[in-house]
């Protein structure tokens, strides 16, 4: 990737913005040196904080292709780098049968490139456009061990080889995101190889920005006790703390409802959209309830103007 396409580190946080994607300068700085130095970028956070998010905001940003391989437990190389297409090759040898080939000659054919059905990694690689593509490799910490040893061999050379084709190297190298909901610690042999920078709630003001961009029309009054409510559930011992996602959710709830004023009653009917597990949702009832939303009255403000993209 040419370091220049993403511009200066004001102009990043600028241009971000315009993509929705509210960032702080230390992020942004982070972001600046991955393309300076072509190394990935390596996002660990609770989930629904901008990890993902982020990916798609520098692809929109650098007007190109984000490439996404979301990881899961037990996915091996082969699901996503490449695959054959066995039944095209079936087909194809079918025909030459059906137009007289000689025997010795039957398949010579069927380990072309026309073949092969390429998967993330491999599209990646190959990409042939003039700007790179982004790569995320979302949820790194759900994959095994050994995909993350094979992970760490690709990110060094950006280079496969495939026995029936030869070595494919990459012709620009991607701007590659990493991300983790850190459900287990990587190696540090891969973070070394990356820039690391780690993803935490937001700050109420930062929050609301956030849903002034990504909710166009709701009103400052409400963003602002809706973003102070989810930061007193943020200081609550729950199984799962709701992340930026579920704010945005929940204010694009209220305001489908016409909801002006958070109140016991709104909260309780719309807990759906904040916690997303019965124990949790059963926490939050009575004194605990009350109290929340009485911090969040103590915030008064107008309305806000129309934002662009959803942010987080």
């Amino acid at each position: 990737m040419c370091p220049d396409m993403l511009g200066s580190i004001p102009e990043i946080e600028q241009r971000l913005a315009g993509e929705g994607y509210i960032a702080d300068r230390e992020l942004t700085t982070t972001v600046y040196l991955a393309g300076q130095l072509q190394k990935p970028l390596f996002l660990e956070g609770e989930p629904g904080v901008g990890k993902t998010a982020l990916a798609k905001a520098i692809a929109r940003l650098l007007d190109t292709d984000l490439i996404r391989l979301q990881c899961y437990e037990g996915l091996d190389a082969q699901s996503a780098l490449y695959e054959w297409n066995y039944l095209r090759q079936m087909l194809e040898i079918r025909l030459q049968e059906a137009r007289g080939i000689d025997k010795a000659e039957l398949g010579r054919n069927i380990f072309d490139r026309e073949f092969l059905l390429r998967r993330p990694l491999l599209q990646a690689i190959q990409y042939e456009s003039p700007r790179p593509p982004v790569l995320l490799v979302d949820e790194i910490d759900r994959s095994d061990e050994e995909f993350e040893a094979f992970l760490l061999e690709l990110l060094s050379d950006f280079q496969i080889t495939i026995p029936e084709i030869g070595t494919i190297k990459a012709a620009r190298v991607p701007f590659v995101v990493l991300t983790s909901n850190r459900t287990r610690e990587m190696h540090d042999a891969l973070k070394r190889r990356c820039l690391y920078h780690w993803i935490d709630y937001p700050g109420v003001e930062k929050e609301q920005a956030i849903v002034a961009v990504a909710v166009p029309g709701i009103r400052e009054q409400l963003a602002g006790q809706i973003c102070r409510f989810m930061e007193q559930l943020r200081q609550q011992d729950f199984y799962k703390r709701p992340g930026v996602a579920e704010t945005i959710d929940w204010a694009n709830a209220l305001l489908a409802l016409g909801i002006e004023d958070l109140e016991p009653e709104v909260v309780k009917s719309t807990l759906s959209c904040i916690l997303k597990y019965r124990s949790d949702q059963e926490k939050l009832t009575g004194e605990q309830l009350q109290k929340a939303i009485a911090v969040t009255k103590n915030f008064k403000g107008r309305a806000v103007g129309t934002g662009r993209r959803a942010a987080i």
